[in-house]
């Protein structure tokens, strides 16, 4: 693949992340078929297929997983190469870059705005993403942080649980089963479950509660936190969401949280950072900010 270009290398690496063409070409603000074109010419640089089709779906091969693992190596290079250069050139403006997942979206803004005051010369650059995705980039650092709920579990990641994040069942404040009291489990059986795409932590939430049931709700794939708390509202639905996410619309009389034996589910928030290169000064402050603050913060949005 010696005759591989930056831009493939590029389009590459986000067809990758997203596992989208259409997305990935959203990111790169180019055209559907310009991207497609890219990939294909990688294949035939690199004489056997980077992804398998399956209907809409796309996934990487084996040799796609390796491709790609060389691609994030050269990205990370180069936006080292250049975060370098323009330190030499500003002065050494300090850059905080952190990835929040979807569902942290309505309240972190907030907490990281707090730690941003106190630091005038620390430059932004938050990223709202899907859990895996938030991985994918840190990996590839193009992240120092990422706050999200499940740790994983990959080499070279570290976690630390930094504040508590209860699960609760909402539904529409008129819901049939908001007048019931300890309803058992099983009773959301015939309820149509709202739920993100598969991979994201409130998805991993959902499964771990209803999965194991006899007969499971009906599951609803919407793609946004906002889709699913709006469907909630207007009654389409139940679904299984962070206390903190939702606690506003609990108190403006939106929603209300089912009483549900079991619930909420308890869970804590992460944040996790790669191990094999050193936090910048700036990083390392947010981080403490973060395991230091954000417990005091985020106590009261859980209170229903």
């Amino acid at each position: 693949m010696k005759h591989i270009t930056l831009r493939q290398i590029k389009i590459f690496e986000s067809v990758a992340r997203n596992l989208s063409f259409s997305r990935a070409a959203e990111d790169l603000h180019l055209t559907q078929p310009a991207v497609s074109m890219q990939i294909k010419q990688m294949e035939g640089l690199a004489g056997l297929p980077l992804f398998e089709h399956s209907g809409k779906r796309i996934a990487l091969t084996e040799g796609g997983s390796l491709v790609l693992r060389h691609c994030q190596v050269i990205l990370a290079d180069l936006n080292a190469a250049e975060q370098s250069l323009a330190d030499l050139m500003s002065g050494a403006v300090q850059r905080l870059r952190v990835g929040l997942i979807t569902s942290g979206s309505r309240f972190f803004p907030h907490l990281i705005n707090a730690f941003m005051r106190e630091h005038a010369g620390v430059e932004l650059d938050m990223q709202v993403r899907p859990r895996e995705q938030l991985v994918t980039m840190l990996r590839a650092d193009q992240l120092d942080l990422a706050v999200m709920v499940r740790a994983p579990d990959l080499p070279n990641l570290q976690a630390e649980s930094f504040a508590a994040n209860p699960f609760v069942l909402v539904a529409a404040a008129m819901h049939p089963l908001a007048a019931e009291r300890d309803l058992p489990l099983a009773r959301i059986a015939g309820e149509r479950l709202l739920v993100r795409e598969s991979g994201t932590d409130t998805r991993i939430v959902a499964d771990d509660a209803f999965l194991h049931l006899p007969t499971p709700p009906r599951y609803m794939e919407l793609g946004s936190s906002e889709a699913i708390r709006q469907s909630v509202i207007a009654g389409m639905g139940v679904s299984l969401l962070s206390a903190q996410e939702v606690q506003a619309d609990v108190r403006a009389g939106l929603m209300t949280v089912l009483p549900v034996q079991g619930l909420p589910i308890k869970r804590q928030w992460h944040i996790v950072h790669c191990t094999d290169r050193p936090l910048p000064p700036a990083v390392r402050e947010f981080r403490q900010f973060l395991l230091a603050e954000a417990p005091l913060r985020l106590a009261p949005l859980t209170e229903l």
